[in-house]
């Protein structure tokens, strides 16, 4: 069997969705000081038509190589008093959902050493993401799987599904900021991910033009 790291695909081939994972594993159940986000260089030049796995983790790698740092440094210097969280995306940002098909989905690795580095300092992982709730327990079980600690899981109700994507995720950082976190970073690989503001810092994977979810 070939295997996963070495496949490639085309992203404009339509993925297998989240749900459609669950329902096969149903026995199992980069910144800028203004904040704007940031894209790898590499994103920027490869073919949005054709990017096989390695190309993939190679941006989402030049991307967290900024992150990082950033994190380090903001982590070791808290506000007194201060409750420090970050708040990733779910599909190709914290999981590796376009480029294979099992469940529970893998951790994207740059991301995840990121989140690990952050949660053993007790840093807050919050996880906002556009996923109907009906997925919430399979989803938090995965999450938890791939090795992240999660204080708090966001999918969408009935009544967001019919909402702006970009205006439901701010709400939901606006909903963390009134629990009292400062949301230090905020991770994702769509603009609607990242934009409304309620972060520190914002971080753009790669998404090739919208091709991947």
């Amino acid at each position: 069997m070939r295997s996963r790291r070495s496949w490639s695909r085309r992203v404009s081939v339509t993925a297998v969705s989240a749900a459609a994972l669950v329902a096969l594993a149903a026995p199992a159940e980069a910144a800028t000081p203004s904040g704007a986000p940031v894209a790898a260089a590499a994103a920027t030049t490869a073919a949005a038509a054709d990017v096989d796995y390695d190309t993939w983790q190679k941006d989402c790698r030049a991307v967290m190589d900024q992150a990082l740092p950033y994190l380090k440094q903001r982590i070791a210097n808290p506000k007194p008093g201060e409750k420090q969280a970050i708040v990733l995306d779910i599909d190709n940002t914290a999981l590796e959902t376009d480029f294979g098909f099992s469940f529970p989905q893998p951790a994207n690795a740059p991301v995840l050493e990121a989140a690990e580095y952050a949660q053993e300092r007790g840093v807050a992982l919050f996880f906002v993401t556009a996923r109907p709730g009906i997925i919430h327990a399979p989803t938090a079980y995965n999450l938890d799987r791939a090795g992240y600690e999660s204080s708090g899981l966001y999918v969408r109700g009935f009544f967001d599904l019919f909402k702006n994507v970009a205006d439901y995720k701010t709400a939901q950082r606006v909903d963390i900021e009134s629990k009292g976190y400062t949301i230090i970073a905020n991770i994702g690989n769509s603009p609607t991910d990242l934009s409304g503001g309620h972060a520190e810092k914002t971080f753009k994977l790669p998404d090739y033009d919208g091709q991947l979810s």
